[in-house]
């Protein structure tokens, strides 16, 4: 809801500073550029990518039976040739890196599978892009405004790109969680995508102890091919997602016996 707002009011301050026609201007150029962002990236997404064998029917398998839990189709799936343990997923579309069947087993690799499933089901897949590109205009619009607003149009426009900062943080955060919870529902196994997400962070633990920069997640692809420094976190720890998990089966458990 507060990235909403904060849009609006935006928009009041641009409207203030370069009047309705300007308004409109600046708005379409951004609705332009939205339909170009994404069809460039739709259209690009998969090039290099690698099909998943039918070596893999474990796999197919496994996906193909999450999804019928969830109700939604099938997603495609793909390989990304990366040593890097990583996953992530867009439009109806999840990938998988090559690493990431270095370090997990194949029941942790589904677990992982089902929460970018997760994703789908919830319609993040859809979302994200557009609470990113809703990043980069907001950037654009406060630059302007802080260039040529007043002092008052200029004080505002920094707090509402604040707001839109620190909300995005606490949304995607809150979606983050969300997918764990669809892949405990999904996953025969719930405990899986916890043994998963310990053996990630044991590995980025590993990689950061040497000085390695690229570190592994599970996690859209959002910002993905230029990350980009934020003033807030969008992902929670590894920490807080494993704490979350055992709460959860320690619950159903519970509810069993």
């Amino acid at each position: 809801m507060l990235p909403i707002v904060a849009v609006v009011i935006e928009g009041i301050l641009l409207f203030h500073t370069f009047g309705l026609q300007g308004l409109w201007v600046i708005t379409l150029s951004g609705t332009l550029l939205l339909v170009v962002h994404l069809w460039v990236n739709g259209k690009g997404a998969t090039q290099r990518l690698i099909p998943v064998g039918n070596d893999m029917e474990w796999l197919i398998k496994g996906i193909e039976g999450m999804a019928q839990k969830a109700g939604i189709k099938r997603p495609a799936v793909y390989l990304l040739d990366d040593y890097i343990p990583n996953a992530y997923s867009f439009g109806r579309t999840i990938v998988l890196s090559l690493g990431l069947f270095e370090v997990l087993d194949e029941e942790e690799v589904l677990a992982v599978a089902a929460h970018e499933l997760g994703h789908i089901k919830n319609g993040d897949t859809k979302l994200f892009p557009m609470v990113a590109y809703g990043r980069f205009l907001l950037m654009a619009t406060t630059s302007l405004l802080l260039f040529l607003g007043s002092n008052f149009v200029r004080l505002l426009a920094a707090l509402t790109y604040l707001m839109y900062e620190l909300s995005r943080g606490w949304f995607m955060k809150k979606r983050e969680f969300m997918a764990d919870d669809t892949a405990l529902r999904l996953l025969p196994v719930p405990l899986s995508l916890k043994r998963a997400l310990e053996e990630l962070k044991y590995y980025e633990d590993l990689r950061e102890s040497v000085k390695m920069s690229a570190l592994p997640s599970i996690e859209p692809n959002i910002e993905r091919e230029s990350p980009k420094r934020s003033l807030v976190g969008t992902h929670p720890s590894y920490e807080e997602r494993i704490m979350r998990i055992t709460a959860y089966v320690t619950s159903l458990n519970n509810r069993i016996q």
